[in-house]
Parts: structure tokens; C-alpha cells; sequence
């Protein structure tokens, strides 16, 4: 029975309230300020620089920073969904809000991934190289598969899968690439 109370934080009987022992400001402190102190402080002209390329990238820089931080890379390309780019029928463009936002982008890979009725060839105008996106109802394998194929040998913690379903969500982690941006995101409300 004595396992079983030093299990619980507080002990048996405890409410999970807060403490309430002498000291626990200081604790507080103390434990914020040697986090504080393990995180890396930038120099300036590195943060101008990475605002920089957050803009070059179309990204909110707090958005390009948690990329960064997350894998360690920059990014190096996007790929997006035909439902991303709001392009769900043969022959439709995406609408122009999105097309400037993709012809902003530099220094970074356009990389397409088409649904059916659109086909990879439709997205050209608008991307760098354009693949057959995973098939509806995809495996894991299958979706890794078709996301590994359209990185075309580009590391995939380096890429970063705009999509508008949870289905291409899955297809980001089926990847492995460096993270998933909803559409309205990157794009903005307005879509």
C-alpha cells in the first residue's frame, strides 16, 4: 500500500491544488530564469537574416522560427495540394491571391501534388515540378511512397506539406517532412 501513495505527486489525500510550502516564488523563478538561460540567444544580424528569409518564403516569421527550431533546417521547399491551391477541377487556375503568394516565394522548391480530374501537367504554370498525389484512402506506405517520390531525392525535413484536409496532414507525417500548414495559413483568410 506504501507504492501506492508515493505514486501520486502530492501523496494520498492530496487535492492537486497548488503548493502551498514557503519558497515556491523563488522556486518559480529560479526554474524560469535557468530555462531562460538555456536557450539560445541570437545575435541580431542572425534574426535579421532569418526574418528575411521568412519573408523571401512567404511565412509569418513566428511560423518559420517554430519550423526552424522543430528540425534544425531551413526550409528548402513546399509542396501543395490541388486542395490547397483551391484547384479541384480539370482546367481551373488557382485563384489570383494564391497564385501571387506562390510567385512570391524564393529560394525554396514549388512542389505540386494533384488530385484527380487535375492532373500534375495543369500545375506547371504555377509549381516548379508537380507529382500524382497519394490516391485517396492511401496506406502509410503508400502515402510515404508518393511523398518520398515528389521530394525527388530533397531531404524531407526540409519540405513542408501545405494542404487543406487531415488526410494531407497524414500525408506530411507519412513523409516525414519538416511540418503541415493549413491552407488558410499560408495563404491567409481570404481564400
Amino acid at each position: 500500500m506504501s507504492g501506492a501513495s508515493s505514486a501520486l505527486p502530492g501523496g494520498l489525500g492530496h487535492n492537486g491544488g497548488p503548493a502551498m510550502d514557503a519558497g515556491l516564488s523563488w522556486r518559480k523563478h529560479a526554474w524560469g530564469r535557468a530555462r531562460a538561460e538555456l536557450m539560445p540567444v541570437l545575435p541580431l544580424e542572425v534574426v535579421r537574416r532569418r526574418v528575411r528569409r521568412a519573408e523571401e518564403l512567404g511565412l509569418p516569421y513566428r511560423t518559420y522560427a517554430g519550423i526552424r527550431a522543430a528540425t534544425g533546417r531551413d526550409v528548402i521547399g513546399f509542396m501543395f495540394s490541388t486542395n490547397a491551391l483551391r484547384m479541384l477541377r480539370a482546367g481551373e487556375a488557382p485563384p489570383e491571391a494564391v497564385a501571387g503568394q506562390l510567385a512570391r516565394i524564393r529560394g525554396a522548391a514549388r512542389l505540386g501534388l494533384a488530385r484527380p480530374p487535375v492532373t500534375p501537367a495543369a500545375l506547371l504554370d504555377w509549381m516548379d515540378e508537380a507529382h500524382p498525389a497519394p490516391r485517396p484512402f492511401a496506406t502509410w506506405a503508400e502515402a510515404r511512397a508518393a511523398v518520398k517520390g515528389a521530394l525527388g531525392g530533397r531531404p524531407a525535413h526540409g519540405c513542408v506539406l501545405v494542404g487543406d484536409t487531415g488526410e494531407e496532414r497524414l500525408w506530411s507525417e507519412a513523409g516525414q517532412l519538416a511540418g503541415y500548414l493549413g491552407a488558410e495559413r499560408f495563404f491567409g483568410a481570404g481564400l
